[in-house]
């Protein structure tokens, strides 16, 4: 009991800008900003993806940054949650049937949580975050050889 409880800790996020505009980007910055302050739910920025929980992905994947995205994700200690910001990274957006564009992130790396929208709100960015805690709060909890099956709330 005591060593669950010692394991437990705030989310700590890595942001990654695949190949946006930069109004996702934007709002997540504004996520973190006093205004919204997600850190009151103990949520940081980290700039080491090996310190890292959640990975935040906004942007198109295109071939020169998928392995990028790729190493960050590998970096990253197990348990963790992938949240894709915005309609880019959910589906490729409008770059989607552009030669140099793969898609989205899920692409590349699994997505434990999509956050459409073009650009989303910093408060649904914030509910992204908290559900992928949330996710993550359930594969610490999961037993070896678990499939963790995510319903629709």
């Amino acid at each position: 009991m005591l060593f669950r409880k010692a394991l437990k800790k705030s989310p700590w996020i890595i942001h990654y800008d695949c190949n946006s505009c930069n109004g996702c980007d934007i709002e997540i910055l504004a996520t973190l900003t006093p205004v919204y302050d997600v850190e009151r739910f103990g949520i940081i920025n980290v700039g080491n993806p090996k310190h890292a929980d959640i990975l935040v992905v906004s942007g198109s994947v295109n071939h020169r940054n998928a392995r990028v995205l790729k190493a960050i994700y590998e970096q990253m200690p197990h348990p963790k949650a992938v949240v894709a910001v915005g309609a880019c990274a959910c589906s490729g957006g409008i770059f989607k049937e552009c030669y140099n564009t793969l898609g989205g992130a899920d692409t590349v790396v699994p997505v434990d949580v999509y956050v459409p929208g073009c650009a989303p709100r910093p408060e649904a960015i914030m509910e992204g975050i908290l559900k992928a805690a949330q996710l993550l709060e359930e594969k610490k909890n999961m037993k070896k050889g678990e499939i963790l099956y995510v319903t629709k709330s």
